[in-house]
């Protein structure tokens, strides 16, 4: 048994490497939140949304805008560089801009977004106790009280319309009508292109949005912007430009995600540090990307339906041995998973749906085969480790005790 002394003599030992490691100067500048001095190749997006914003700085409502692109492609980060110059330009000038950015995925109810709304222009809410139509009267109140342009931020927008309709975006699109003196504009961000689309057309009309798509950058272009950021994030020493290039290329084959590309940079870097030597190396980097797959993998699995995770728990037990399963056999199991629970199982259908949705996002692997005369089937295995499977599934109430029944 380790004695509390030797315990704290191994903090002690990690906290000694990681203050002697030069590895990283400032690891923030890899993070996801980070908005850098510049923004390479994104220059066209920059310029096309400080135009639509830059009537702000006369007083007139901007137009509102949609900005559309995959993850990873610069849309949260050019928004909140631009919105952060026409902030700063606003004061030198002496002109009135209130900017607001919410993460409709963390805060995923339309009661919190007016909750967030109301802190960025001071005003305190009660977290519970009042309606979201009060809620929403009050923060009007107080918006057209400080006369001004108000700049709302609704990013992954896709995430509130689809958990609680579009009734809110509605209302700050129309606040013009219950507005005297400030005046409101929304910039909607999302990765899902036909968003617009599937809104209510009196949410449409009233939107007039201007629309923006990111691209997804190439491999060379992603090893621009890390070679920016490795400049700022590590000693010269530590890096070179086979890590940064390797990192880069690893990035650009899924879509261009600069985002995962620095996940990559900063992981690779932390394992170097956690061995503690002075260089992040290549073999660094492949074990970094081992290492944020897993965590991807069980982020997927712990954030999805019970559903989802039932199907998923009964492709585990039938392919655990190292055999290949079919549709029909996961069904017939998913039911049994059900019927232990005391649940109303899904149709066939449906779980077919939730099987094709597995194996889009990569966590199982679904092939289609003829049988004959008997029609087609999927054979169905996983594409992750067990392990990760089991991980991910027990830290759910209603799945853990299955789990332990079928091990």
């Amino acid at each position: 048994m380790t004695s509390r002394s030797s315990f704290r003599d191994v903090l002690e030992d990690i906290f000694l490497q990681t203050l002697k490691s030069r590895i990283f100067t400032n690891r923030d500048v890899l993070s996801h939140d980070y908005v850098p001095e510049e923004l390479p190749h994104r220059e066209e997006q920059i310029a096309k949304l400080g135009s639509v914003l830059a009537p702000a700085l006369k007083g007139s409502k901007p137009n509102n805008v949609f900005i559309y692109g995959l993850t990873g492609t610069g849309k949260t980060a050019v928004t909140k560089y631009v919105l952060k110059r026409l902030v700063s330009k606003a004061t030198e000038i002496g002109v009135g801009i209130d900017t607001c950015y919410v993460n409709t995925r963390q805060d995923d109810t339309t009661y919190r977004v007016i909750l967030r709304l109301g802190e960025c222009i001071g005003l305190k809410l009660p977290f519970t106790g009042i309606s979201t139509a009060e809620a929403y009267r009050r923060f009007i109140k107080i918006a057209d009280a400080r006369n001004t342009i108000m700049i709302v931020v609704l990013d992954e927008i896709d995430f509130l319309i689809k958990k609680q309709g579009d009734e809110l975006l509605y209302r700050l699109t129309r606040s013009g009508d219950e507005l005297k003196n400030s005046k409101i504009s929304v910039i909607g961000i999302t990765n899902d292109l036909k968003l617009v689309e599937d809104l209510d057309p009196r949410v449409r009309s009233s939107l007039g949005e201007i629309e923006l798509v990111f691209p997804p950058y190439n491999a060379i272009q992603l090893e621009d912007i890390l070679r920016q950021r490795a400049k700022l994030a590590f000693y010269p020493e530590a890096i070179s430009d086979d890590v940064i290039s390797l990192c880069a290329a690893l990035a650009a084959r899924e879509h261009g995600d600069a985002r995962r590309a620095l996940d990559i940079l900063r992981v690779a870097g932390e394992i170097a540090e956690r061995e503690g030597v002075a260089k992040v190396t290549t073999d660094h980097v492949y074990k970094a990307l081992k290492e944020i797959e897993k965590d991807r993998a069980r982020e997927l699995i712990t954030t999805m339906p019970l559903h989802n995770k039932l199907v998923l728990l009964a492709i585990y037990i039938l392919t655990k041995s190292g055999e290949k399963t079919t549709t029909g056999e996961v069904y017939s199991q998913y039911r049994s998973l059900c019927q232990i629970l005391g649940i109303e199982s899904v149709t066939q259908r449906r779980v077919s749906d939730i099987i094709s949705e597995l194996d889009m996002v990569g966590l199982i692997n679904a092939q289609v085969v003829s049988r004959g005369r008997y029609g087609k089937t999927r054979i169905i295995s996983l594409a992750i480790p067990y392990e990760t499977v089991v991980e991910a599934l027990k830290e759910d109430i209603y799945i853990a005790p299955l789990l332990s029944r079928y091990r």
